[in-house]
């Protein structure tokens, strides 16, 4: 049970860090035009993503949410959103390929490839996966919180974002740690 490992959303502003684990099937055909997830058009990844969810194995989510994200650091909660994917996987994983990471706190086997999303057709299922799950949630905040516009720019640090940080200060689901995110002095 080879399984890629990948995560999403550790530079943003606001919202979770998504793992997520894919075991992809062997015996099937890879998803056309598999890739890192930030090489690919929404549209590509949602059709691979959807091929990647009938096709693999198993899959699993793991996310960690941002005000934990503002109480162990980024790196540490990606280390927690790769282990809960790991724990939600069934049938669970002998072997890891991780994204350019080691994940200490797991006993597998495992291996850490620099630029694994674009290597590994392992990691960059899991990175289509994590991205479009992510993206996802992002849309549905986007109706809770319309006023930062999360469902063009998905949490991360556009203009248009900062713009409306500045206007109306942070929400619940900014990571209240991150530079650019609260007024400077605060």
């Amino acid at each position: 049970m080879v399984t890629g490992l990948d995560e999403v959303g550790r530079g943003a502003l606001a919202g979770p860090v998504v793992a997520a684990a894919v075991v992809i099937n062997l015996d099937k055909p890879l998803p056309d035009g598999l890739d890192d997830s930030k090489k690919l058009t929404a549209l590509q990844r949602e059709r691979i993503a959807s091929e990647l969810r009938e096709t693999s194995i198993a899959y699993a989510i793991g996310r960690i949410e941002s005000d934990v994200i503002d109480q162990v650091n980024i790196l540490q909660a990606t280390f927690k959103a790769m282990l809960a994917a790991l724990r939600n996987l069934t049938p669970s994983a002998d072997y890891l390929l991780i994204d350019a990471i080691k994940l200490k706190e797991c006993p597998l086997p495992q291996k850490s490839i620099i630029r694994g999303d674009s290597i590994s057709a392992s990691i960059a299922a899991a990175s289509v996966i994590a991205k479009t799950f992510r993206d996802q949630l992002m849309r549905e905040q986007h109706e809770v919180y319309p006023q930062y516009n999360f469902a063009s720019h998905v949490g991360y640090g556009t203009p248009n974002h900062l713009r409306a940080l500045r206007e109306h200060g942070a929400c619940p689901i900014h990571r209240k740690t991150f530079r650019g995110v609260m007024p400077d002095g605060e």
